[in-house]
């Protein structure tokens, strides 16, 4: 054990390779942490958690690829982490979703495939970057929100009065009202539920 301790050299290939892997995985990390889901989700509480995750998913792999271990079974151990791990914590489906993308790119960047260039990770790392972008800003422009609220006037429940009502309760509200559904009519109060629904 000690000989091999001194007889480490930072020349040695397998040693560099692993760096030069964990560089990218770094940056892509950084892009899709820092880049995407912060700037998105603004939650920087789980920006420490994400990118030690990475981190150490990447190493323990890289050792675990030295011992030839199976990658299912490094996959395995890594998923069934995290689900346990985090199961009870208030994650959203989307930062699950950022755990899973954030597992996934180090495993994959950790690899040391023979005959695969290093190239053509890097070019997974990218669409799935590019894929995080894209179904952001899907997100955002579909990000419809809905309320409920009680509305008296039922003279402009009437289908010609459409368009009257949404300025109505877009005035009321302050809000950019794109669809009203009317879910319940009290004639008796001469009230209607409705719901109203808008672009956060």
């Amino acid at each position: 054990m000690a000989d091999n301790i001194l007889n480490f050299n930072l020349n040695n290939p397998a040693f560099y390779g692993i760096m030069i892997r964990f560089v990218i995985n770094l940056i892509f990390l950084i892009i899709i942490i820092r880049g995407i889901y912060f700037r998105y989700s603004k939650k920087e509480k789980f920006v420490f958690t994400f990118f030690l995750m990475g981190i150490m998913v990447f190493f323990i792999t890289s050792l675990l690829n030295s011992v030839f271990m199976q990658m299912a079974y490094a996959f395995g151990l890594f998923a069934i982490f995290a689900i346990l791990r985090f199961r009870t914590r208030n994650f959203s489906m989307k930062d699950m979703s950022y755990i899973f993308t954030v597992i996934g790119v180090s495993l994959i960047n950790s690899l040391e495939m023979k005959g695969f260039p290093m190239l053509g990770v890097v070019i997974f790392d990218i669409i799935i970057v590019i894929s995080a972008i894209i179904l952001e800003k899907f997100s955002i422009k579909n990000n419809t929100v809905t309320h409920s609220i009680i509305y008296e006037n039922l003279e402009m429940l009437k289908s010609a009065k459409k368009q009257k009502l949404i300025k109505e309760i877009s005035d009321l509200t302050g809000k950019d009202i794109s669809r009203v559904k009317i879910r319940r009519i009290d004639f008796k109060d001469k009230v209607a539920l409705l719901d109203i629904y808008y672009k956060e």
